[in-house]
């Protein structure tokens, strides 16, 4: 009995040990699976969010750092793996904005044309899905330096630079309030405007060399209205009065008719004068612009011998525009023998003599085109040739003498009329009161000498000059009476010549010189 009764507890026994075996296992599992959690909670340090500052662990930041340090290492491929995989599972992540930028700028530091051009669109869509997001403006900023990176020189393909100040313009318009990406905006658009101001330029020497006045016209024109802050402004302007005087050459080496068409190729006198004087009031309005807008610059000194020469007033710069064109002088900097000599096997272009201060231009004026500058010139002409038929039909009427036949006899007997000298009884009718004045020094005589003091500086008489015309006149200056008054120098004061030459710079050693026309 007793042995079948141990025989009976045995088995309970070793089923007892088991499950308590069993039981003390899971629960030391379970303690140490508790442990290693707070262990890891207590020394892991939490990840900040960059976007919301709120701490976080969860798996989309987890991937977003991975991107980040993948970038970081240059491992492109794999940044834009682990985005895309953190856009794809987590599209309500708040790291979605930024992981969609991240996108765009793995394709930009990887670089390449290929690659930038992805990455410009990336931005792109970024703009289009977050357009109220303080990162749109940085997604503008970067399409535009795509843009600025590919830019060429001067004379070269100039669509990349045309493109980039589209593109700098539409940040600075679409996000004013961005002020520091808005000021490197301005200043690298200042510099697209340069490299564009320069292609402008030799286009339109290029014409001028080649005597076609009218395409240079309209080139150089286009250039001093659109981009004022262009280094070179002074010798575009200068050129730009020498078109005008070349003009005015070709167009008094031209033959002289009294009928039009008749012979073949002639202009008649009433137009070829004014055109002439409309030639002339040009290139006088782009001399005076050089001195009035650029009084450093080193073109001043020819400007006013131009228009001594054609004699027109020569104009006073004001104190405000001697500061403004000294503020922009002195921030343009010289790339020196080295830079230049790097500049000319380099593709980019070299814009360190861009300003660094005004505004640049964010929208273009009205372009000029060489079929609006004949067609000037024409309208011009058309109003000379009627003002001449109109003084020819007068002359024609009252060349025999007769009174008009509408207006009654005039009577000796007759009493004044009121505001006008009385005429002695004895004097005769004036038989030259209806016909017009004699035609003023300017205007074209037919078969006239030309006047050799036409374009040519004063000549004193000393010299054999014969009568000395008196000196230009200066516009605005101050007189004496007046000078008493207007003590306080403000910004509209005129400058006077000490000012001018304390800021005038020194004169550059060899200064193009224009090739006659």
């Amino acid at each position: 009995m007793l042995g079948m009764a141990g025989s009976k507890t045995r088995p309970h026994t070793v089923s007892d040990n088991f499950r308590g075996l069993m039981s003390r296992r899971v629960s030391t599992i379970a303690f140490t699976g508790m442990l290693l959690v707070l262990t890891v909670a207590c020394t892991n340090k939490k990840s900040v969010n960059p976007l919301a500052n709120v701490g976080s662990k969860q798996p989309d930041k987890v991937l977003f750092d991975r991107s980040m340090d993948a970038m970081k290492h240059n491992r492109f491929d794999v940044a834009r793996m682990t985005l895309q995989t953190l856009i794809n599972t987590y599209p309500d992540s708040e790291f979605i904005a930024r992981a969609k930028l991240a996108v765009g700028d793995s394709w930009y530091a990887e670089g390449g044309t290929a690659s930038l051009a992805q990455a410009e669109q990336e931005y792109r869509d970024f703009e289009t899905f977050f357009p109220n997001m303080p990162e749109a403006a940085e997604a503008q900023l970067k399409i535009a330096n795509i843009q600025y990176q590919q830019m060429e020189k001067a004379d070269r393909d100039y669509t990349h630079a045309k493109r980039a100040e589209e593109e700098y313009r539409n940040l600075v318009l679409q996000y004013p309030d961005n002020q520091k990406l808005v000021a490197e905006g301005k200043q690298r658009l200042l510099e697209v405007q340069e490299v564009l101001g320069e292609r402008e330029f030799e286009i339109g020497r290029f014409y001028y060399l080649r005597q076609s006045y009218p395409a240079s016209i309209a080139r150089l024109q286009s250039l001093v209205e659109k981009y004022p802050l262009y280094s070179k402004a002074d010798e575009a302007l200068y050129l730009l009065g020498q078109n005008f005087e070349g003009e005015i050459v070709r167009m008094r080496a031209a033959p002289t008719c009294t009928k039009p068409g008749v012979p073949p190729g002639c202009t008649m006198e009433g137009a070829k004068a004014a055109m002439i004087q409309q030639f002339t009031k040009d290139a006088s309005d782009a001399y005076s612009k050089i001195i009035t807008r650029y009084p450093i610059m080193d073109r001043v000194d020819d400007a006013k011998k131009r228009l001594a020469a054609l004699h027109q007033p020569i104009p006073r710069p004001t104190k405000a525009a001697v500061a403004q064109n000294r503020a922009e002088d002195e921030s343009r900097r010289d790339s020196g023998t080295f830079g230049r000599l790097k500049g000319m096997i380099m593709k980019h272009p070299d814009v360190t003599v861009a300003t660094k201060v005004g505004e640049p231009s964010l929208a273009d004026p009205m372009p000029v085109s060489a079929t609006d500058v004949i067609q000037g010139a024409a309208r011009a002409a058309q109003m000379g040739a009627a003002s001449g038929e109109k003084r020819v039909a007068v002359e024609a009427v009252n060349s025999t003498g007769a009174p008009p036949p509408s207006e009654a006899p005039p009577r000796s007997d007759a009493p004044p009329v009121a505001g006008m000298a009385e005429v002695p009884p004895t004097a005769a009718v004036d038989a030259n009161a209806l016909k017009p004045a004699a035609p003023a020094a300017n205007e074209l005589q037919p078969n006239a000498a030309p006047d050799p003091n036409e374009l040519k500086p004063n000549v004193p008489e000393s010299q054999g000059g014969g009568q000395v015309l008196p000196p230009p006149p200066q516009v605005n200056e101050i007189q004496g009476q007046s000078s008493s008054s207007s003590a306080s120098a403000d910004a509209s004061s005129l400058a006077s010549d000490q000012d001018i030459s304390s800021s005038k710079k020194k004169k550059k050693k060899g200064l193009k010189k224009i090739v006659p026309f």
